[in-house]
């Protein structure tokens, strides 16, 4: 816990904002924003720094057998690897990249972590059994690392939102990981927890800052990449769905978009209002009830995982979660049929 303390203190000071606010770094309201004044991008510094000098201290202070593992060295090159993201993140935020470009960039990064061993060999099949990717795996290890990360990007429309969501993502991944026996893997994860909490006291709803393309992509890559490196190992179809469940919320909500332009003719890359937080506040939600809504969403689909990984008594967590989306859904019903 150690780390999520560290991180949550680096993360919480409002330092990053009053230097975004100096240099006139804001993001400006739009057709299809939500916000309506100029606000602070530049809160991933925050988060990146946070997790990094969390984990650089802890690094610093643990025993041997913390770090020592094979596992680690993995884990350091996916923190590398969220190092550049957020370096591309935060070149998009203060220039401005083209699409293009950032996709490049992305690809790049990820093949150069794919290279250094962080990469999916191999998946479990139902009906089929184990299968080896071979050559395969770049792509897909390219597919799941950049796509996780648009993910986030894209869920990152409401004060609060993407944070909060990546936060019960990373502590689900947490859970496991140590309860597999990965405790690297659970400090990486706590460690941005705690940032991301920090980070969320002055990014909830009225938000005085925003994570921006820096903050969303360090998140990105550091859950994806560690559930590669800490879920995605074993040889069971439990490997394939975990991550997937975790991300669900982001994941479908990104693929549902893209189909839904691709059907219209329009660019899969296109910004536009389909997103599930669009459709929530059009049908009469509000803006907090919106992100305490999804943040349920995630809780439910981060207890079904916890399940599948098979932890005991997670059956009560999944109860738990499922009458709390019930509840929920119960009052987004009210509150739409209202408006």
């Amino acid at each position: 816990m150690l780390s999520t303390a560290i991180a949550f203190v680096v993360s919480s000071i409002p330092l990053v904002n009053q230097i975004a606010l100096k240099h006139h770094k804001f993001d400006l309201p739009s057709t299809r924003k939500v916000h309506q004044r100029p606000i602070a991008r530049l809160g991933g510094v925050s988060i990146c720094l946070g997790t990094m000098l969390a984990l650089a201290v802890v690094g610093l202070l643990a025993s041997e057998s913390i770090f020592s593992t094979a596992v680690s060295s993995k884990v350091a090159w996916v923190l590398l690897g969220s190092f550049a993201f957020f370096l591309i993140g935060l070149a998009d935020d203060l220039v401005n990249l083209s699409p293009v470009l950032r996709l490049m960039m992305q690809v790049f990064v990820a093949s150069g972590v794919w290279l250094a061993g962080v990469r999916i060999d191999f998946l479990t099949l139902p009906s089929i059994g184990l299968t080896h990717l071979g050559w395969l795996s770049l792509p897909i290890t390219i597919l799941w690392l950049a796509g996780v990360v648009n993910a986030i990007n894209w869920i990152d429309g409401l004060d609060g939102l993407a944070s909060g969501v990546s936060c019960i993502a990373s502590i689900t991944v947490a859970i496991v990981s140590l309860f597999t026996g990965q405790p690297t893997v659970a400090l990486v994860m706590l460690a941005l927890a705690g940032s991301l909490i920090g980070f969320l006291y002055y990014n909830f709803n009225p938000a005085h800052i925003f994570m921006g393309d820096g903050g969303s992509y360090f998140i990105g890559f550091t859950i994806a990449g560690i559930s590669v490196v800490g879920l995605v190992k074993s040889a069971t179809i439990t490997a394939i769905v975990l991550p997937f469940l975790i991300l669900a919320v982001p994941i479908l909500d990104m693929v549902a978009v893209i189909l839904a332009r691709l059907k219209n003719g329009q660019s899969p890359m296109a910004a536009d209002k389909r997103h599930l937080h669009h459709r929530l506040l059009k049908i009469g939600l509000s803006h907090r009830f919106t992100v305490l809504f999804i943040y349920t969403l995630a809780l439910w689909t981060g207890s079904l995982a916890i399940a599948l990984a098979g932890i005991p008594n997670s059956v009560f967590v999944v109860i738990a979660t499922t009458v709390l989306l019930g509840c929920s859904s119960w009052r987004a019903w009210n509150l739409a049929q209202q408006s």
